[in-house]
C-alpha cells in the first residue's frame, strides 16, 4: 500500500543536508547514502548519489525521470548470471 498523501514523501534528514552541502559547493561530488528507501525529490536532479546496494555504492545520477521513485529501485541488491537450464539448451 502506498504512504499516504498527507504525509509526504519520505526522505531521511541526513540526506537533504547532504544535498544542500553538495549543491553550495558547486562540486559535482558522488554523495555516499544508505538509504534505498527514500523518495527522489527535485532538489536531488543533476546530483550523483553513491547508492549502496549490499557489498558496493552504485553511482546513480538523478534525472528528472526519476523524481517520486525511490533510490533503491536504481541500485540492484541481486546479480542476475543466467537460468541453469539456459547453459544445456545452448550446448545441444
Amino acid at each position: 500500500m502506498p504512504r499516504s498523501v498527507w504525509k509526504g514523501p519520505f526522505v531521511d534528514g541526513y540526506l537533504l543536508n547532504k544535498a544542500e552541502v553538495s549543491r553550495a559547493s558547486g562540486r559535482n561530488e558522488i554523495i555516499k547514502i544508505w538509504s534505498r528507501r527514500s523518495t527522489i525529490l527535485p532538489q536531488f536532479v543533476g546530483l550523483t548519489f553513491g547508492v549502496y546496494n549490499g557489498k558496493k555504492f552504485i553511482p546513480v545520477q538523478v534525472t528528472e525521470n526519476m523524481v517520486g521513485h525511490k533510490f533503491g529501485e536504481f541500485s540492484p541488491t541481486r546479480t542476475f548470471n543466467g537460468h541453469s537450464a539456459d547453459k544445456k539448451a545452448k550446448r545441444g
